[in-house]
Parts: structure tokens; C-alpha cells; sequence
């Protein structure tokens, strides 16, 4: 694809040039040793400066500031950054200065990863710094870093446009290095659980993402086509049903942090391609899972905050145990003002009718039910507060609660007016899951297709007998936003999905037509960078003028091309 080139660009690639010519290989393949990083020289170097004394260290030049024979660079490296003292005769011994005066000087830049051995000191100015004894170049880089500047308090030139960001989320993380800090909380979440389901003894297994039926959600799959077994397969859109499966084949715990993937709508908290984590326990019922999730929940924000109450916007929310426990029927009676017990499908459309709320003839009771629900109740949910107890038809993998056959085992945690997890006493009765299957479909044949697929295998392996079990599944995107206090899920996602990025439309005439016009092809890029668009702009000029500039350009980019003379560009601009 090709790039037209910033006279910066340019300039670098001339860099790059000289570097070569010069020996140095900007790209070389051997390891540079590293035995210290920022954070370790910042936090201890005062303790025991003899430690200090001979360091290896490697990074990105973040800042220069060249003064004569010494210069100062910041220099960024994964755990943050450190000022270097770079001395010309330290760095060049002998009588060959060029390391500090030519490649140092002219043909380093900002963005460029060096690799640098030294002592570690502390300037007048009281800066903990890094003097250089040698010096090394590790990767050039060949595009300009969008470097933050800061003056009386006012940022400038920050990279700070959302869709840049989440497109360039390589060039997000090394400008703005606080945006690393997200990420290294979500891995912190992931292990926290992690290490409660391992230290209950419960398997961390992996299921298939390619699935010849897309079961154990009600959502709508991506599909494709595997050519060697002739047969279409969808990507997974819950991993439920396997790890249901291990529990049949015996296992008393499995659990499994999953990639799933859901055709549908984007906004601020949903993304088609999302990480939950799912684990079922056998012999447990929703209630034990309560109590479980309580507890991970709790720990998780105890691990990353040492505290249970999370900044959330402009709310607090304490996850502190034990959370609130609210039946759906309370809750949309509580906030809705009206009784869907025992309501048929007819009765819940007059009620949405009532309510505002707009319904489609696909849906059924189950979907009447959550439109209500959502509408009506979600946003008034902001403390942790399990949703327990739904009607029959919104659960068609749910065990049928045990006092009340309208209804299922079945909570989900909302948590600042948004759904967190999702969790059942798990149906194990063969017949009635083939029934639910059954509903399913027709509801799928009168157009919901969202509806879930019918599993037979699943069937199957119910009717060799699943103990009692609980399984719970919770959102990893939707938890990070939370506990990290962002409001976006492209946020804590290191590549969302975007957009196919818009290709710039070029302007004015095309290469052809300078070169029509007498122009040499190696001067119309020059000429574009000038500023000249169009053959007509060129003829506007004035030849004198563009002598003079042009000359200056081709030395400022360092062109291998021979100098204009005025009679050249005079007959540009009669032609």
C-alpha cells in the first residue's frame, strides 16, 4: 500500500541511507543484553549505589536535547522512563568522533529504540540519570512520533483522538504510556480468578471456537465454511454446552477463559468479539454460585485496589459481600409498577404497549419479559445486586426452580446498571432440555434469530446423567471497564474492532501530468511537498522564488538528485 512520504519521513529514510553507508546496521539481529529497567533504578538506586555501577538498559529516545559535546535524552522503556547523559568523548575514546557527531547528532531521532551500558548518578539538578559509556542502535524508526508537549500547564499535540487510538494502539501505548497501566490491571483480574478456581482444585480446559452448531446463548453467530469436511461451522458464541459436557465426562469443576464471538450490534459496551470466563462446578446449585461470585468479585477488587469500594464514573461501587438479592418479578414490580406473574405472551404486549416499549412479533414471553426488564430496571441497579429467579422462557438452559415451575434458578449480577455475569442451576433433565429446544425453535421459525440452535449431542450426553451443577459465566471486557474505571469497552480491548480505515483520496493532477508539463519524475514529490497541487499552481509560481526554496528543500531531505537551474524551472512554468 502505498504511503506518500512526509518531508519528516523523508528525512529519515535519508537517515537510514547514511547509517547504512556508514556500517551501522539500524536493524541488527543480535540480543542486546538488559539487566535493569527504569522503575528498578528509580524506586532503589538510592539504597546501594554500587549495584548501579554498571548497567545495561534499552528503550525508545523519547526526548533529546543535544548541548555541544554532552546532550540529555529521555529514554522510555516498559516500566517507564530515565534521563541519559550522553558524553562525546565517553561514548568515542578514540580520535573517531563520529558516533556522537554524526550518528548521535544527525542521524538519531525521536522514536529511535537505543541500547545504552553506564553508571547511574544524580545530576545538580537533583534527576536521577543514567551516564553513558557506550551506545548502540537497536531499531530506527521511520515515522514521527506524535510527541506530547506541555507549556504553563496546556498539553499540546497529544494523541488523543479515540479512533487513532484504538487503530493505533501501538503508537497509543508508547505516547501515552498510562494507557499500559489498563492493561496490566486486566491481566491482574484474570490471574486473581484464576487463582481462586486453582486453589479450589477446578481444571482450566479449552473447548473449540469453531463449532458445527453455535450453542449455549441466545445471540446471533458468524459463520464460514470449512472446505475440507464440506460443512459449514459458526464461531462459538458461548462455551457452555462442552464444558457442560466435561461434567458429564466426570470432572467436579471446569472452567475456561474464552474468545466468543456474537453477530451483532456495537456500542459502548459490547464488542462482536468479547472474552468471558465460564466455570461449572458440580454437586452446587445458583445459590452456592451467589456466594462464589460474591467472594471472586471481592478479590478481585481487593487485588488491584486493596480496597472494595470502585471508582465508576461518578459513582462508587462497593463490591464488598454481600450484595443485594432481588427476584425479576420484585424488581419489575419495584420499578416498572407492574405484575407479569403469570402473564401470557398477548397480556405482556399490552403491558409494553402500556410501558412505551417497543416489541416485534418474534418475540416471545421470554424476550416481552427482558424488554420490560431492561427498560424498566437496569438503570436503577447500581450497587452489585443479583437479578434472580426468571420466567421459565427467558432460560432455556436453566434448571426449573425447585418451588415455583414458572420459573428457573437463574441470576445475573448487575453492577452500575449493566448486566456483569450470568449464572444457573444447571437443567440436567434430558427430556425437558429437548422440550426447551423444541420452544426454541419456534420461536426461530417465527423469525427471532437470535434463538439458539437445537444440540442434539448435548441431549445426548444429558441422557448419560449430569449431576447437579452450577455454572456462571461473567463478561472479562465489562469486568475491566469497571474495575478500571473506563467508560468505553474499546478502552480495555488492546485492538478493537473498527471500521475499515478510509484510504485518502488523492488531490489534485496526477504524477502524469507534471511530468506532461516538463517536469522530472524525481522532482514532482518535491514539488507536491512544496505545496504545488496541480500543474496550474506550478505555472502560478514564481520561478525565482522556487529556485531558491526548492534548493533548500532538496538539502533539508538530503536528495541524491542534481540542483535546478532557473532556465529548468522557467520552462515548467511556460509549458
Amino acid at each position: 500500500m502505498h504511503h506518500e512520504l512526509s518531508e519528516q519521513e523523508s528525512i529519515r529514510r535519508e537517515s537510514l541511507k547514511e547509517l547504512e553507508k556508514a556500517g551501522i546496521n539500524p536493524y541488527p539481529a543480535e540480543a542486546f543484553d538488559v539487566n535493569i529497567n527504569t522503575s528498578e533504578i528509580h524506586s532503589k538506586f538510592p539504597e546501594n549505589k554500587e549495584l548501579y555501577q554498571d548497567i545495561s538498559i534499552a528503550g525508545r529516545i523519547m526526548t533529546r536535547r543535544i548541548m555541544g559535546a554532552a546532550s540529555f535524552v529521555d529514554l522510555q522503556d516498559s516500566s517507564g522512563r530515565i534521563q541519559l547523559y550522553i558524553k562525546r568523548d565517553d561514548i568515542c575514546p578514540g580520535e573517531d568522533k563520529s558516533l556522537y557527531n554524526t550518528v548521535f547528532k544527525r542521524l538519531l531521532d525521536i522514536g529511535d529504540i537505543i541500547g545504552v551500558t553506564g553508571f547511574v548518578f544524580i545530576t545538580q539538578m537533583g534527576e536521577i540519570s543514567i551516564h553513558v559509556k557506550s551506545l548502540k542502535l537497536l531499531s530506527k524508526s521511520l515515522r514521527v512520533l506524535p510527541v506530547v508537549k506541555e507549556k504553563d500547564d496546556q498539553v499540546f499535540d497529544a494523541f488523543s483522538d479515540p479512533e487513532q487510538r484504538y487503530r493505533q494502539r501501538y503508537v497509543d501505548l508508547i505516547v501515552n504510556p498510562e494507557i499500559r497501566d489498563i492493561f496490566v490491571k486486566r491481566s491482574q483480574i484474570i490471574n486473581s480468578m484464576r487463582s481462586l478456581f486453582n486453589e479450589r482444585g477446578y481444571l482450566e480446559v479449552e473447548t473449540p471456537i469453531l463449532q458445527p452448531i453455535p450453542g449455549g446463548a441466545a445471540a446471533r453467530p458468524f459463520t464460514t465454511h470449512h472446505n475440507a469436511l464440506d460443512m459449514p461451522l459458526y464461531l462459538r458464541v458461548a462455551n457452555e454446552l462442552y464444558l457442560k459436557k466435561l461434567i458429564v465426562g466426570g470432572f467436579d469443576g471446569v472452567y475456561e477463559f474464552a474468545k466468543d464471538f456474537r453477530n451483532e450490534g456495537m456500542d459502548r459496551t459490547h464488542n462482536p468479539e468479547f472474552t468471558v470466563m465460564e466455570i461449572y462446578v458440580a454437586y452446587k446449585d445458583y445459590f452456592w454460585m451467589m456466594d462464589f461470585t460474591e467472594e471472586m468479585l471481592e478479590r478481585v477488587a481487593l487485588a488491584l485496589h486493596k480496597r472494595t469500594d470502585v471508582q465508576v464514573g461518578e459513582r462508587t461501587i462497593d463490591f464488598k459481600r454481600p450484595f443485594r438479592r432481588l427476584t425479576m418479578t420484585d424488581a419489575i414490580k419495584q420499578y416498572a409498577g407492574v405484575d407479569i406473574s403469570g402473564k401470557s405472551e398477548s397480556e405482556l404486549r399490552t403491558i409494553c404497549s402500556e410501558l412505551g416499549i417497543e416489541t416485534a412479533p418474534s418475540m416471545g414471553t421470554g424476550k416481552l419479559i427482558d424488554a420490560i426488564f431492561g427498560e424498566k430496571c437496569e438503570e436503577h441497579l447500581i450497587q452489585p445486586t443479583f437479578i434472580m429467579d426468571y420466567p421459565i422462557e427467558m432460560s432455556p438452559l436453566c434448571k426449573r426452580h425447585r418451588s415455583n415451575p414458572e420459573l428457573t434458578e437463574r441470576f445475573e449480577l448487575f453492577v452500575n446498571g449493566k448486566e456483569l455475569c450470568n449464572a444457573y442451576s444447571e437443567l440436567n433433565d434430558p427430556i425437558d432440555q429437548l422440550d426447551r429446544f423444541q420452544d426454541q425453535l419456534k420461536l426461530s421459525q417465527k423469525g427471532d434469530d437470535e434463538a439458539m440452535f437445537i444440540d442434539m449431542d448435548f441431549v445426548r450426553a444429558l441422557e448419560y446423567g449430569m449431576p447437579t451443577c452450577s455454572g456462571m459465566g461473567i463478561g472479562i471486557d465489562r469486568l475491566t471497564m469497571f474495575m478500571t474505571n473506563q467508560p468505553s469497552i474499546q478502552d480495555v480491548l488492546f485492538f478493537p474492532q473498527m471500521r475499515p480505515e478510509k484510504k485518502a483520496t488523492p488531490q489534485g493532477d496526477s504524477d502524469e501530468a507534471f511530468v506532461e508539463a516538463g517536469v522530472p519524475e524525481v522532482w514532482v514529490a518535491v514539488l507536491r511537498k512544496y505545496g504545488f497541487k496541480t500543474v496550474a499552481d506550478l505555472k502560478a509560481g514564481n520561478p525565482n522564488k522556487m529556485l531558491n526554496d526548492l534548493g533548500g528543500l532538496r538539502k533539508k531531505m538530503k536528495l541524491d538528485i542534481p540542483a535546478l537551474k532557473l532556465e529548468e524551472i522557467q520552462e515548467w512554468v511556460k509549458a
